[in-house]
């Protein structure tokens, strides 16, 4: 769902060896048939054989939408028809070739994009999954009816989470979709039980633990506490614990967990081949192999976190990269990044959800905690009756001089990366029952607000970039995402015309008008899988090395309409009071929003430390305020009449 830092190239070599090796781990070609199919019977599943796959766009069509979303990226009319002479001379030679390759992938694949993705996107992306990768979501406070106790929180959540695991494993969660059909869940099914692992020769992958055929009533979870991991079997005699059982053994890891253990999990937060190599040297040792896989097969993790953040910035903070203290990384020490599913607990009750994007994008982990959050409001959440007395075990890494170096490295490495970093928060005044009320779309209206606020911004400079818009394709069997490349001719009008003296407001709506129906003409056609970006990387992809590039692929308009300047992407939960990821290019954005409230837009921008991230945020509370006042005066002038 969300945009990530781009790897220098798409890779496309597959290994052979099916299993993790000690010295040098290769994943195996076929490693995702390592997830279980679902039960039989499943409703959860019971649309994916009907899904439809995902097109392969026409050329030329492709082609257009293309040059009309160029116009506004070019710096001059000379740039504009340059790469235009380009676009035509591939539509008319290498173009045609390459669409007959990409429609033959189509009919002899599944989903003719999935591997191209999975490796292109995520797993050959060589950073860290911190900051670049990795998302966020920050909780609403603990129901009040519950123990208010960090060891509480945590129990519940724990209890929570596993009884939506159940769910899913028994085929009883929902499927979800819109009025026009049911969307794929296949990305469900790597929610639980699985872990990303660092690939030895330049691509990860992700390894399923799950046991086909399970109902959900067995499994652990790992809990970690100053550094060090705790198993906890989160099932006994086929019942899940009750939140009192694991509330006793969360209580146990508090009351032993004194003193800081070794940093193992800041491993994870490094450079993928760094990480690979440490560990390979980490699991030399046959009893830390096996505290791997007990990381690896958790359903998931609870982090039980040191410190209080308290304001939306702190909270957003500790969340995206950790905690730092005393020139130590202590979040991302106590983490374990390439889990899909990380819930944080704070030392004040604070909580979130930290998730690894490779394989799952955000929809589903915002509807694991948006049911667990709902479900634990509520006074008749079934928290279980039982109280055994089981005690959580300690896994404790055996650290030879090689590893303590690599995480005195690797916390070295994660101090620049988060120092590198900064964040900002906005809350507007008003929220979605305004603008529906102006017959708005809300997001089309939060989108504009993000291009006036970066206009003014950067002044009269040149555009260096595009904005990046996620759309769902999940409507296509194992769809995931297409860009919305949401700077249009139409909202640059718009934009324009708002500091323009000589622009009435009855102009500047009519202008607004117009840039909202081509921005929600532009979500719906990417929704239906007729984007341009992902059609044009098929295409690339296809090229054979012996076989020249076409002039159109290293065009600087091409280029630079691609080159994410603006990464943003909108999720909703009642219960989120914070979200984010970082930008994706060393001198953009990422903006995490939200339209769902009744009262308020919220949104995040992070960035690097040298980009005006402070002006920027406050030219998006200027540019809320002044959209609103806009349609305020056109509704003020209409009574008038």
């Amino acid at each position: 769902m969300f945009p990530t830092r781009r790897s220098n190239s798409f890779l496309q070599k597959f290994f052979d060896s099916a299993r993790m090796q000690p010295a040098r781990q290769r994943r195996n070609a076929h490693w995702k048939t390592s997830a279980p199919k679902a039960l039989p019977g499943s409703e959860t599943f019971a649309a994916q054989s009907t899904l439809p796959k995902l097109p392969v766009p026409v050329l030329e069509t492709t082609l257009a939408r293309l040059k009309e979303s160029l116009k506004p990226i070019a710096w001059n009319e000379a740039e504009y028809h340059s790469v235009v002479s380009k676009i035509d001379e591939f539509g008319a030679e290498t173009g045609p070739q390459l669409q007959e390759r990409l429609l033959r992938r189509q009919a002899e694949t599944d989903h003719w994009l999935e591997r191209w993705w999975d490796d292109g996107a995520y797993l050959g992306y060589r950073d860290s999954l911190v900051v670049n990768v990795s998302y966020y979501y920050g909780f609403d406070d603990h129901p009040s009816h519950l123990r208010q106790t960090p060891a509480a929180r945590a129990a519940a959540l724990a209890r929570g989470a596993m009884l939506f695991r159940k769910k899913l494993k028994q085929g009883k969660v929902t499927p979800e979709g819109t009025k026009e059909g049911p969307f794929c869940m296949d990305t469900y099914r790597w929610m639980f039980d699985c872990c990303r692992i660092p690939g030895s020769d330049g691509l990860d992958w992700s390894k399923s633990f799950a046991v086909e055929g399970d109902t959900g009533d067995s499994g652990h979870i790992v809990v970690m506490r100053k550094n060090r991991i705790w198993k906890i079997n989160a099932a006994v005699n086929g019942r899940i614990l009750s939140t009192d059982e694991f509330e006793s053994q969360i209580e146990h890891i508090y009351k032993n967990s004194t003193h800081l253990y070794p940093g193992v999990g800041v491993l994870t937060a490094s450079n993928r081949d760094v990480w690979a190599k440490d560990y390979s040297e980490l699991a030399n040792s046959e009893h830390n192999s096996n505290i791997l896989e007990t990381i690896h097969s958790s359903a998931f993790i609870i982090c039980l976190e040191e410190g209080a953040p308290l304001s939306p910035e702190q909270k957003s903070c500790v969340l995206w990269h950790g905690h730092v203290y005393n020139g130590e990384a202590i979040g991302l020490q106590n983490r374990w990044v390439d889990k899909p599913c990380q819930f944080m607990v704070y030392d004040n009750m604070y909580a979130g959800f930290m998730g690894e994007h490779s394989i799952m994008d955000g929809t589903p982990t915002v509807r694991l905690c948006d049911e667990v959050l709902d479900a634990l409001a509520s006074p008749s959440f079934d928290h279980g009756s039982e109280l055994s007395h089981s005690l959580p075990i300690p896994l404790d890494w055996e650290v030879s001089p090689t590893t303590a170096q690599a995480i005195a490295t690797a916390n070295a490495a994660a101090l620049d990366l988060i120092n590198s970093q900064v964040l900002s928060y906005h809350l507007t005044s008003y929220g979605k029952d305004e603008i529906k009320r102006f017959g708005v779309s809300p997001d089309s209206w939060a989108q504009m607000i993000i291009q006036l606020a970066y206009r003014r911004m950067m002044g009269n400079e040149y555009r260096k970039g595009g904005t990046y818009e996620a759309a769902t394709t999940r409507k296509f069997y194992k769809g995931r995402t297409e860009a919305i490349r949401v700077v249009t001719s139409e909202s640059d009008a718009w934009v324009e015309s708002m500091d323009d003296p000589h622009t009435n407001n009855v102009n500047r709506k009519e202008l607004f008008d117009l840039a909202t129906k081509k921005h929600i003409s532009l979500a719906k056609l990417c929704g239906t899988g007729q984007g341009i970006d992902r059609h044009l990387l098929g295409l690339k992809k296809l090229l054979a090395e012996s076989e020249e590039a076409p002039a159109l692929f290293s065009d600087p308009v091409f280029a630079r309409s691609s080159y994410w300047i603006l990464s943003t992407s909108a999720i909703f939960s009642k219960h989120f009071n914070e979200y984010g990821w970082g930008e994706v290019v060393p001198d953009g954005f990422g903006v995490a929003y939200m339209t769902g409230h009744n009262d308020r837009l919220q949104y995040t921008v992070t960035s690097r430390k040298e980009m005006p991230n402070s002006k920027f945020i406050a030219e998006i509370a200027s540019a809320a305020r002044d959209l609103y006042k806009l349609h305020i005066n056109i509704d003020a002038s209409k009574s008038k009449l």
